[in-house]
């Protein structure tokens, strides 16, 4: 493991400890689940939970037993409420009524945040000169992170988990209102 892997291990390892000494509240981490068709008969889709993290903007920090030590790029984001029904309007209103269904069926609480389509990322000597989210400089050694895959600038991971953590742990004035 190169220097920069075990670096960003640490810095990731540093920000979960502090924001669950800070009591920051985590959300939910889903699966979208679309089961095969039963003699022909489809079934509706709902979201298997896989634990909790923490969004950390582009990143999702593991937070609970099943998730800790762990980091994704963040995916899709929806919130458990009643979906209601259909109304044909816009594809994307009826996705977002269909992720809210599935999330009811799953079981998750009302009113939580499910992540889902987050892409798990290893944190191994894979990240060296890597072109997703999260990544270790070659020229450096130094992690670093984007806001997607496609942005051509990046930041230092340690700058940026201060910022945003820091945000988190003490929102400012008025944020959490």
């Amino acid at each position: 493991m190169t220097d920069g892997v075990a670096r960003t291990r640490e810095l990731l390892d540093d920000a979960a400890r502090t924001l669950r000494a800070a009591n920051v509240p985590d959300e939910a981490l889903g699966e979208y689940v679309v089961p095969k068709p039963v003699l022909g008969i489809r079934r509706e889709a709902s979201m298997r939970s896989l634990g909790r993290v923490w969004r950390v903007g582009a990143l999702l920090l593991g937070s609970s037993l099943e998730t800790g030590g762990r980091v994704w790029a963040t995916g899709t984001i929806t919130r458990v409420t009643d979906p209601g029904r259909a109304q044909f309007q816009s594809v994307s209103m009826e996705t977002r009524r269909a992720y809210r269904a599935a999330a009811v069926r799953g079981h998750f609480d009302a009113g939580d945040t499910v992540n889902h389509g987050a892409v798990p990322i290893p944190l191994d000597d894979g990240l060296v000169g890597s072109d997703g989210v999260l990544y270790v400089d070659v020229d450096g050694d130094v992690p670093m992170v984007r806001w997607s895959p496609t942005a051509a600038t990046a930041v230092p991971l340690a700058d940026y988990l201060a910022d945003r953590v820091g945000l988190l742990v003490d929102p400012p004035a008025g944020a959490t209102d």
